[in-house]
């Protein structure tokens, strides 16, 4: 198990709701990523997804929790597997938009790392294809990440982009984004009410609302959904000997493709 020294708390605006929330994530002595708002709980698991519509949300009858992937990566990466998260409200804070605050958060109040560092590989291919859609995995003898976009914007039509050890930062660091232009329309209709220019990357016909981080930050954020969505598998995919191509994609094919891997995971001798 892994996970936190102490106890930290950090808040922003959900990014879908735009209301206040305030996320206390507490140590665990019992394995798993557990949410609890108002007394119930659920656990952050591939089984309890309820929705990819706009984000990953988990739920049952008592409680959803919405906007969790950039968290899951977040513990993924810094290979953290037991915590107690408790809300405020059903949507995580967005922060900045990327899975940074919540990384320098973990690595501040240190972590207690006895995890299984054991690689793991598949026993067959994992694959979805639908359309333009594809979703593959197979197996390698060392990790290799490639994600392809293809948006309505001249730094993102049939861009591709890579998961490397160098660039996990920029991966990290990739915030959400959105067409500028279909803002006012999404939070008519009940979305994206707390999108902001500190929190958010605009696509623009000219470019962007804000700075990048690094070269196709757009394009690298879906690279950290799919390491926070294959998480709730119980795949840690850092930790996966595998050839992963993406191509156009989105929550709903991590989350059927992680079930399948889920299936398909086998311990490296």
């Amino acid at each position: 198990m892994s996970t936190l020294k102490k106890e930290v708390i950090l808040k922003s605006v959900g990014l879908m709701t735009g209301i206040e929330s305030e996320a206390k994530i507490c140590p665990s002595e019992k394995k798993g990523i557990r949410f609890h708002l108002n007394e119930n709980m659920i656990e952050a698991d591939i089984n309890n997804v309820v929705s990819t519509e706009h984000c990953t949300v988990i739920g049952n009858n008592k409680i959803k929790v919405m906007l969790i992937e950039h968290f899951m990566a977040a513990c993924a990466i810094c290979k953290i597997d037991s915590l107690d998260i408790y809300l405020t409200h059903f949507e995580l804070p967005i922060l900045d938009g990327s899975a940074k605050n919540w990384v320098q958060a973990f690595k501040e109040a240190g972590i207690e790392n006895n995890i299984d560092e054991k690689k793991y590989t598949i026993k067959e291919p994992v694959q979805y294809i639908n359309g333009k859609t594809h979703l593959v995995i197979l197996p390698s003898k060392n990790l290799n990440v490639t994600y392809s976009v293809n948006f309505k914007h001249k730094d993102l039509k049939n861009r591709w982009v890579s998961l490397q050890i160098d660039n996990l930062n920029e991966i990290i660091e990739a915030r959400t984004f959105g067409y500028l232009k279909e803002l006012e329309m999404l939070q008519k209709a009940g979305y994206a009410k707390g999108a902001k220019i500190n929190n958010t990357v605009g696509l623009t016909d000219e470019g962007y609302t804000t700075e990048l981080n690094s070269e196709f930050e757009p394009a690298k954020h879906k690279i950290l959904d799919l390491i926070g969505d294959f998480y709730l598998a119980g795949c840690n995919i850092l930790n996966l000997n595998a050839e992963v191509i993406v191509k156009e994609a989105g929550h709903t094919v991590h989350i059927i493709s992680a079930k399948d891997l889920k299936n398909k995971l086998v311990m490296e001798a």
